[in-house]
């Protein structure tokens, strides 16, 4: 990464109606929205900080902190729900009328969702993991249960244990990520969010609530979606099993898939290099229609 793309270079303040959303600008030229996935300790900032310079190279990258984190201000919504509101909000403050976006696994569903109930305003769109719905795997997958047993009681050990079900080579959990993963994670106000969103007891809650909603799930709305899609995954997926990956490959009009073998559910750090030139090519071709 280049000595000027640092975490202090890059960051960035919005103010909103709802507080003030942080994020990392780099780069010039089209706007590209980078959505960062759940889990202990994770920011916009970590999920993207080995991309953004091949990214910058050629689009105005925007790597957004979600609300409930423990970098932007948090709302009085559920993170979850909180998430695309303050996509809207951050575009709207920007003057941003539309954009490519990537979103890592919740980030991805989060983009999907926008771009479901905002067409105009998501191009095209690239999902890593996440979204979709277990086919032939059970669910919820093992990096799942891992997450709510850390949230429910956050041990230095149980971090370790989900850190190593989110990659396939183990290698890349270093001490430095460990610890700053730790540092974060175990952050009162972080853990407080955390578990609203992961402590088995909210899973539970929310499990029974979708049971009993009248809405139909994201997933089953994909038909509509009118972005020009690209869906990433890792074969070896401990956290989102690859075969979620069937329905929106079926149902999404306008999708490749792209399945990256070695990896698990950070295809953006495991296979960075293949990933980006697949992305790139993705949002640099010309529109053949």
């Amino acid at each position: 990464m280049p000595a000027e793309l640092t975490y202090e270079s890059t960051l960035r303040e919005l103010a909103t109606d709802q507080g003030v959303l942080r994020y990392h600008e780099a780069g010039e030229g089209p706007p590209l929205l980078l959505l960062h996935g759940s889990g202990p300790g994770v920011t916009g900032w970590r999920n993207y900080r080995g991309n953004l310079a091949r990214f910058a190279e050629h689009f105005r990258c925007l790597v957004l902190e979600f609300p409930g984190f423990g970098v932007s201000d948090p709302t009085d919504e559920h993170p979850m729900m909180a998430a695309g509101g303050a996509v809207v909000r951050f575009l709207d403050g920007l003057g941003l009328d539309q954009v490519d976006v990537i979103g890592n696994s919740m980030g991805g569903i989060v983009a999907t969702q926008v771009a479901l109930r905002h067409p105009e305003r998501v191009r095209r769109l690239v999902t890593i993991g996440g979204i979709g719905r277990n086919v032939f795997s059970p669910a919820p997958g093992e990096g799942i249960r891992l997450l709510a047993e850390f949230t429910d009681d956050p041990t230095r050990e149980g971090l370790v244990r989900w850190l190593n079900s989110m990659v396939y080579d183990p290698r890349i959990v270093t001490e430095e990520m460990i610890e700053e993963r730790w540092k974060q994670a175990t952050d009162p106000g972080t853990l407080a969010s955390a578990r609203r969103m992961y402590g088995s007891k909210a899973m539970a809650a929310r499990a029974k609530a979708m049971a009993a909603s009248d809405e139909p799930p994201y997933w089953a709305m994909l038909h509509r979606l009118k972005a020009e899609t690209l869906i990433t995954w890792g074969r070896d997926d401990r956290v989102s099993p690859v075969d979620m990956m069937l329905v929106p490959m079926r149902t999404i009009p306008n999708v490749q898939v792209n399945i990256f073998p070695n990896c698990g559910h950070w295809v953006m750090i495991e296979q960075k290099s293949a990933w980006e030139s697949a992305v790139l090519a993705f949002l640099t071709r010309k529109d053949e229609r």
